[in-house]
């Protein structure tokens, strides 16, 4: 995928949505790390898969969009389990292992996936110094992780590290797509797919009991479902086909700091003058792949 350098408000603009949906997608794990205090990972996915399909179907059903082709069917499923089913699952399995602001430090490395991703699947090719500037925001997001002391599980990691790969995927898979069907329809056409099969696992995953639910359970749950799940794809998907995957993908590097301070706000985790150091270079880091990226 290529973007127009003719065209800046083209490009403004995928920057722009991009970084809503990186707004959106910072409190996610966050909340998932509330949810799964009280919910089981199977049912807080399957459950806010369900929910998400729903309104995804409804969006659907006014809208009447032509229906996609069996090459963009099988795109979508791609989509689906990678960013429906295979994220939202390994992430929660892992946060019932490690922390919420040491499964952050991943994010740092969802740019690369997804980088990656899009060079193997939309015929990218970034200039050696787009993965030079890539690698350094990764590293500075990881180093700043582990230079605060941040301890984890190696099953937790590797759950994290897989999320990280499913998930890079579906973001590549997903904005090739979306150049000919648009972000709203490819995420809401994504939950649809896995729907049933959602909705089927959240009954035989019910919890017994209710009552030890907390109210901040099921606020996290509406977030993830509501946000998580599709709003903030509306937007991302949106500005990846607009200014580029491996472009506008550079983002996810802002992620983590969001997160973090959420993190530190919901959880009362700590937040100090160090996180601010490392999102200004971070923040250099994102200008200067985006200057090397085509």
């Amino acid at each position: 995928m290529k973007t127009d350098k003719s065209n800046p408000n083209g490009n403004f603009s995928g920057y722009l949505n991009g970084l809503i949906g990186v707004l959106l997608f910072s409190g996610s794990l966050p909340a998932t790390r509330l949810a799964v205090i009280d919910f089981s990972p199977g049912f807080l996915t399957a459950s806010r898969g369900s929910i998400a399909g729903i309104l995804a179907l409804t969006v659907l059903l006014i809208s009447r969009p032509k229906l996609p082709s069996g090459k963009q069917i099988s795109s979508l499923i791609i989509v689906s389990l990678g960013v429906v089913v295979g994220y939202p699952l390994l992430s929660a399995l892992a946060l019932q292992h490690i922390s919420s602001a040491h499964s952050i430090i991943f994010v740092g490395l969802l740019p690369l996936s997804t980088a990656a991703f899009a060079v193997l699947r939309g015929g990218e090719r970034p200039k050696p110094l787009f993965w030079f500037f890539s690698v350094l925001g990764s590293l500075l997001v990881i180093g700043y992780a582990l230079f605060q002391g941040i301890s984890g599980s190696y099953i937790g990691d590797l759950l994290m590290l897989a999320a990280i790969i499913v998930c890079g995927f579906g973001y590549a898979e997903g904005a090739e797509i979306s150049k000919t069907l648009g972000g709203l329809q490819v995420i809401s056409w994504a939950l649809v797919l896995a729907m049933p099969a959602m909705i089927a696992f959240s009954w035989f995953s019910f919890p017994s009991t209710l009552i030890t639910v907390h109210i901040g359970a099921w606020i996290s749950l509406g977030y993830v479902a509501l946000f998580s799940s599709l709003i903030a794809f509306i937007f991302w998907y949106k500005g990846l086909a607009q200014g580029g995957t491996a472009t506008v993908g550079q983002l996810q590097l802002l992620q983590p700091f969001f997160g973090l301070a959420l993190a530190a706000l919901l959880l009362d985790e700590q937040v100090n003058a160090g996180m601010i150091i490392v999102v200004l270079g971070v923040i250099l880091c994102v200008a200067c792949s985006k200057r090397y990226a085509r």
